[in-house]
């Protein structure tokens, strides 16, 4: 136990300065590191990826608070934004995890690395954006939202992957799409843990410890960790160029997109 226990603490560590330097909620670390962690722990097979999930939403409650509140520090959040895409997030994010919780360890992580591989090519390729390209209005960020939401429920993460790369794509400049990202991580965090919540409880076999598909040992280790280290993040994150920060995070999302699919292969 104590060996798991230093495993999910440089899990959370690492979470927490990729959360504050791109924006991410950090699931996009967690997930993969959690389905290791859990399978070498010998936890039910058929559950292992629903509870990386709920474990990763729920601990992305607390990185993205850090995460943001340092970004709000350098006014580098929207916050306009944030309120017009919140509602289609919680919508989206909770009716996405009801959907989610059916399905299979396999199709959760096809899902996952295919996603994260579309997200990560178009960062690296650095396709430039109209000059004259605009945010939609507030009903359209809601349904933006809305799609962020839902994806993100089936890969446990925050939505940085999507929002930052579709705020960019309307000229928001980087650092302020980090910052704002980071914000938007919240509520779709909050709607994701309580409908892994809801629709893990009373499943038999789960091991002790387990609030429905969240594993608490787990979430208590990442949220100390990753809460400590996220500032550290933010600092390098308004220090570095837009183009490396850029090319970073698409680097990032493409090795993670490979050590899902070398997973399933």
């Amino acid at each position: 136990m104590l060996i798991s226990l230093l495993l999910y603490l440089v899990s959370g560590a690492i979470t927490g300065i990729i959360a504050g330097l791109l924006g991410v909620g950090g699931g996009i670390v967690i997930v993969p590191m959690l389905t290791t962690l859990f399978a070498w722990q010998h936890f039910p097979p058929e559950q292992i990826q629903h509870m990386a999930l709920g474990t990763s939403f729920a601990a992305i409650i607390f990185t993205s608070f850090s995460s943001f509140m340092s970004h709000h520090k350098r006014g580098a959040v929207r916050w306009d934004i944030w309120k017009s895409m919140t509602p289609g997030i919680l919508a989206g994010t909770f009716g996405g995890s009801w959907i989610a919780a059916g399905l299979s360890t396999a199709v959760l992580k096809g899902f996952f690395a295919c996603f994260l591989v579309v997200v990560g090519v178009r960062m690296l390729l650095e396709s430039k954006s109209k000059p004259g390209r605009e945010l939609p209005g507030t009903k359209g960020l809601a349904g933006v939202g809305g799609i962020i939401g839902f994806i993100s429920s089936f890969a446990g993460i925050g939505g940085g992957t999507m929002s930052i790369p579709f705020m960019t794509w309307c000229n928001v400049p980087i650092q302020v799409a980090v910052g704002t990202s980071a914000a938007l991580g919240l509520p779709i965090a909050l709607a994701g843990a309580l409908g892994y919540i809801w629709n893990g409880w009373g499943v038999p076999g789960l091991p002790n410890w387990s609030l429905g598909f969240i594993y608490l040992p787990s979430l208590a280790a990442l949220v100390v960790a990753s809460m400590l280290t996220a500032p550290i993040g933010v600092r390098i994150s308004h220090a570095l160029p837009v183009g490396k920060l850029k090319r970073c995070f698409g680097i990032f999302v493409c090795l993670m997109a490979a050590r899902m699919l070398w997973s399933l292969l």
